[in-house]
């Protein structure tokens, strides 16, 4: 169904969110969509680039954006896909991040639960908000939007559009990050690649002209992630954070605690509580921390000044983790506070690797009337596929003023 007018939203990198289907406004609306604005985009760069307070609501919001452009903007888009499928799509790109955690990905080390996992669950949970809200539009639209973030929908060229080499969401993180915060790592000419967009045998495909639009898209991404979102000082107050989360569960199973009426402890791996999970976010963590510095265990109180004031950890590179362990053991660190931000991390590239090829999820580029892999046309991208995995190491540990620790009265 149809608003009686198009809503629109002002947005800093694609100007305005057009809506104008009601499914969509009633989402965004919904308490799950609305949580979204307290979980930061970026976790622990924010202590980094101070201006990078932007929020999941916000990319939510620019995914969905983009998803709408494509099919109304896209001819062979807008032709291939049925109102049925449209709806889908866009509810998938709105809804896609719902189950992020406090501080984003750096909660999902601490759960081990992926956050596309409970997304899933409180888009099928049948208490939820957003699915009441899918399934009053359409009683099988709540499944198919899970089937199409499952990459088990009966549609290709969505399931594409949201989560592949080139969609919607890597595009929208790209401009949002670089423009949060300051820096020029993650542009891309987005308008090029609209243009270029076409389909083919039911798969998202780019113009042979297009090619050098989407190297620039591919660079974009390698820079982000090495100079942004792996950040030395950013990894370490996450590694404080994470630190902090295990070191108050231990503490939570051996004291009764009645810090707060919401324990960040209480989602656990095998048990996915979406009530308690509703409650989780970056304020709830904070508050918690902030808490903790008045309690008699000496780690957690000095971990949450530590997180509170941004006392970071110092750092170096090393070449494996058993020099940053000899490393940690040639401080002779005798406090358990000290020990407690001892860290040896590794930054593997993993999934942040700028573009990676197998038979189903190249980047597919129209040459004449034929589909071929990006790499068959692209120099920059072969050579960025025969590269090593680039990967560094990295030890943690107290700086100066932590190693000159004094008992807390």
């Amino acid at each position: 169904m149809k608003l009686a007018e198009t809503k629109v939203l002002r947005d800093p990198i694609h100007g305005y969110i057009h809506i104008d289907q009601k499914v969509i406004w009633d989402l965004i609306d919904s308490k799950e969509f609305q949580r979204l604005r307290r979980i930061h985009q970026l976790g622990g760069v924010s202590m980094v680039y101070h201006c990078a307070e932007h929020t999941r609501f916000a990319h939510g919001l620019g995914v969905y954006e983009l998803a709408r452009r494509m099919m109304s903007e896209v001819d062979e888009i807008a032709q291939f896909l049925n109102h049925q499928q449209k709806m889908a799509g866009l509810c998938a790109a709105l809804l896609h991040d719902l189950g992020h955690g406090p501080f984003s990905h750096c909660f999902e080390r601490f759960s081990h639960i992926h956050h596309e996992t409970l997304t899933k669950a409180i888009i099928l949970d049948p208490h939820s908000e957003v699915h009441q809200i899918l399934n009053k539009e359409d009683p099988s639209l709540a499944q198919r939007v899970v089937d199409i973030l499952n990459h088990q929908s009966d549609c290709p060229l969505l399931e594409e559009m949201i989560s592949s080499q080139l969609d919607c969401d890597r595009m929208d993180y790209l401009l949002r990050d670089a423009y949060m915060t300051g820096t020029t790592y993650g542009n891309f000419d987005l308008e090029r690649i609209l243009r270029v967009l076409r389909v083919k045998e039911g798969h998202l495909c780019v113009k042979r002209s297009g090619t050098h639009a989407v190297e620039d898209y591919i660079m974009a991404r390698y820079q982000m992630y090495w100079q942004v979102y792996l950040h030395p000082d950013a990894a370490g107050y996450e590694s404080m954070i994470l630190t902090f989360l295990q070191a108050f569960k231990d503490y939570c199973d051996k004291h009764p605690s009645d810090l707060l009426q919401c324990k960040i402890v209480d989602l656990h791996q095998d048990v996915l509580n979406l009530q308690a999970f509703e409650r989780l976010d970056d304020f709830s963590l904070l508050m918690q921390i902030e808490k903790a510095q008045d309690l008699e265990d000496e780690v957690l109180s000095n971990l949450s000044r530590a997180i509170l004031s941004r006392r970071l950890p110092d750092w170096k590179s090393c070449q494996n983790k058993e020099e940053g362990e000899q490393w940690i053991a040639h401080l002779k660190l005798s406090h358990p506070f000290q020990q407690a931000l001892c860290q040896v991390m590794r930054m593997e590239a993993g999934e942040y690797r700028p573009y990676f090829e197998s038979l189903h999820n190249p980047i597919r580029i129209l040459d004449g009337d034929t589909c071929i892999p990006l790499s068959q046309c692209s120099d920059v991208t072969q050579a960025l596929l025969n590269m090593k995995n680039p990967q560094q190491w990295r030890v943690y540990f107290p700086k100066e003023r932590f190693l000159k620790y004094e008992k807390t009265a």
